[in-house]
């Protein structure tokens, strides 16, 4: 039985014995280039602005460029709220040539492997980008790097920490030269039958990117990651994401293809019993899955079971996957469609 991180603990998924067992190895990460302002606290040189009209008033503020709810305002009976999530963090450039293009080299954070390269920006929101695969702790997580106008690298080719991957750039949509930078996530899969789901509900539009398409990768605040390593550098992300407050539990079918248990097993929690017909798994706000727990609760479909009370319309909270407000929550389309992508049935 599993009653916290530091605890060694099996559950069985479908058959197979998965043992969750403390990570001890520390993440050794670096940033992507040389600007290292977020270490002095200087968010308007770290950061890439972004450009706001909000009622006619013209802005470019650089918290736009964090990770988190952090575009898109509204005025709310509790003030205003940022609507729109950024997935990553927008990292400006320190050097530019005479034609205003940047030249910073972007680096691998991390040791890994290359496991996808889109060389063509119209296949992607983010341009050109990268994906490189690392292992902590016996599961895997994937920092992508966007905007890329140069690419150096090529699939399934091993990387050490700090090898040069790229050229920083403007590809991508809604990026111009003023605006280049490198967009950085550090991110856990969903599925590895992505594209099945995504078959079912985008036929119109051709997934480019297999299962590295964004949506099936969800990101971590890897800003507060690196400026949590500075003051452990032992930190492991089970232990960071301990901090993530749970907002909504969400109770899915057991499937074969459920494999957020088998991938991170620390995410596991509590007794699992094989007759049990779900998993009840429990997200941070933005839909980053935080824990696992076997259910005895029969449902043929992914059911909103918590959300932590708000008088703001949930629609504003959780990137419009959950309606209502009070305690009292459903699922959007979109959020429903988003729920079934954990144990998709092909």
């Amino acid at each position: 039985m599993l009653r916290g991180l530091g605890f060694l603990g099996c559950i069985v998924v479908l058959g197979g014995q998965v043992c969750a067992e403390p990570q001890k190895t520390a993440l050794d990460i670096a940033l992507p280039t040389a600007n290292d302002a977020i270490y002095r606290h200087d968010g308007a040189a770290f950061y890439q602005h972004i450009e706001r009209d909000y009622k006619g008033a013209i802005s470019t503020p650089w918290e736009g460029g964090q990770y988190g709810f952090v575009r898109d305002p509204i005025e709310t009976s509790k003030g205003l709220v940022y609507t729109r999530f950024h997935e990553g963090i927008d990292i400006r450039p320190l050097n530019r040539d005479s034609a205003g293009e940047p030249t910073d080299e972007i680096h691998a954070i991390a040791a890994g492997k290359v496991v996808h390269v889109n060389p063509v920006p119209g296949y992607s929101n983010y341009g050109r980008y990268i994906v490189i695969e690392h292992e902590w702790g016996g599961s895997n997580y994937y920092s992508l790097y966007g905007h890329l106008s140069v690419i150096r690298v090529s699939a399934e080719q091993n990387v050490a920490k700090g090898d040069v991957i790229a050229v920083m750039g403007h590809t991508g949509a809604g990026i111009n030269l003023e605006r280049s930078h490198v967009h950085l996530e550090l991110n856990l899969m969903l599925s590895h039958h992505f594209q099945a789901w995504y078959d079912k509900y985008s036929k119109k539009d051709p997934n480019h990117n297999g299962i590295y398409n964004g949506i099936n990768l969800t990101g971590i605040n890897i800003a507060r990651l690196y400026l949590a390593l500075q003051k452990d550098p032992g930190l492991t992300i089970p232990k960071f994401l301990e901090d993530e407050e749970v907002f909504f539990k969400v109770t899915v079918p057991k499937s074969k293809n459920f494999e957020l248990a088998r991938a991170y097993p620390w995410m596991a929690r509590g007794e699992v019993k094989n007759s049990d017909p779900s998993w009840e798994v429990s997200f941070e706000r933005s839909g980053v899955p935080l824990q696992v727990r076997s259910s005895n609760v029969a449902v043929r479909e992914p059911t909103l079971t918590f959300i932590k009370k708000s008088t703001v319309d949930y629609r504003y909270l959780t990137r419009e996957q959950i309606t209502g407000r009070d305690g009292r929550g459903s699922f959007t389309k979109a959020g429903s469609q988003m729920m079934e992508l954990l144990s998709f049935q092909n």
